[in-house]
């Protein structure tokens, strides 16, 4: 156990996580630290291309086999099974009504790709591998709890009606702009490979960090002004849920990267899909899929809560349980 917090306080203290920190303190501090809009919207433009198309290369040397196929549908089960799980847990911890209880398990069943950045970053950083197909895998995980949780709201007492199935949410599923970033981003990289890295290698690969520790600040200081606001929103239950859920995903996450023979890297990455929560893609599909739900309760939850919980301490766990029990 002392190992395994030596691990984790050494992964906790990179410069990505204590950016998000700092962001985290002043915003709770009221400070009037502030990063424009259009800067954060570019650079989280730029960080979705870096990795999609760092993720496409490495695919294009590794080249498309069982394992990717294997790690793809972990994926995609863990995506619909873990709204299950998180219904069921928010009905006994909460009282919140059975359609926020879907929109809510839709956020935790899907991931927060930020967060996947970042991990992957302080893999990086640790000088440790990971698959570079992982990014195929985070692309594949975003869609597939939307569905589940209209399934938990439909099947739920009087739900049925204040469920949506149109042209309009598939739109905001399948076209979603950071998913068609990540994806096309992927893709270049696939097709392009190494000579296509080499072109761009000055633009993508030495100031990513840099660019990535800002963007934290920027996101430090939104979770911060969540968290400020949420006192009206967030009952203990919410709160248990919001940290206790994540714990329960990287644990599914660990057993899916076990069972396909993931590594140490590809397991702390499956573990931190598996325990981060959308607040990009399903909020806007939540709003077309179910908009009798309260999308304050959830944003709150995977913004406020989740998402500071993950960078703060998830990540530097999730990554030295797999050095721990995968490496081992």
């Amino acid at each position: 156990m002392g190992e395994l917090l030596g691990l984790a306080g050494q992964n906790l203290l990179t410069p990505m996580i204590l950016s998000f920190a700092l962001g985290l303190f002043a915003a709770i501090a009221r400070s009037e630290l502030s990063v424009p809009e259009a800067a954060a919207k570019m650079m989280s433009i730029y960080l979705l291309f870096a990795i999609g198309f760092k993720g496409g290369v490495a695919v294009a040397g590794h080249g498309l086999d069982g394992h990717l196929i294997a790690a793809m549908l972990g994926g995609v089960a863990l995506s619909l099974l873990m709204p299950v799980a998180a219904f069921a847990l928010l009905r006994v911890m909460t009282r919140v009504s059975a359609v926020d209880a879907a929109a809510i398990a839709a956020h935790y069943g899907s991931i927060s790709i930020v967060t996947f950045v970042t991990a992957s970053t302080v893999l990086t950083a640790q000088g440790i591998a990971s698959e570079g197909y992982m990014v195929a895998v985070a692309a594949a995980m975003e869609a597939p709890a939307i569905v589940s949780a209209m399934w938990l709201a439909a099947r739920s007492g009087g739900a049925a009606g204040q469920v949506r199935m149109d042209a309009r949410l598939w739109h905001e599923i399948l076209l979603n702009g950071s998913i068609v970033l990540l994806v096309g981003a992927f893709l270049i990289g696939a097709v392009t490979g190494e000579a296509g890295l080499a072109r761009i290698d000055a633009f993508i690969v030495a100031p990513f960090q840099g660019v990535l520790c800002l963007f934290l600040l920027d996101m430090g200081l939104v979770a911060g002004r969540g968290l400020r606001s949420a006192r009206s929103v967030i009952t203990p239950g919410l709160l248990g849920f919001g940290i206790l859920m994540p714990v329960l995903g990287a644990a599914a996450g660990l057993a899916v990267a076990a069972l396909i023979g993931l590594g140490v890297g590809g397991a702390a990455l499956m573990m931190t899909l598996a325990a981060s929560a959308s607040y990009i893609a399903v909020p806007a599909a939540m709003r077309v899929a179910l908009p009798a739900a309260n999308p304050s309760i959830s944003l709150t939850l995977a913004l406020g809560v989740t998402f500071p919980f993950n960078l703060t301490f998830g990540i530097p766990a999730y990554l030295a349980v797999a050095q721990a029990l995968i490496g081992a």
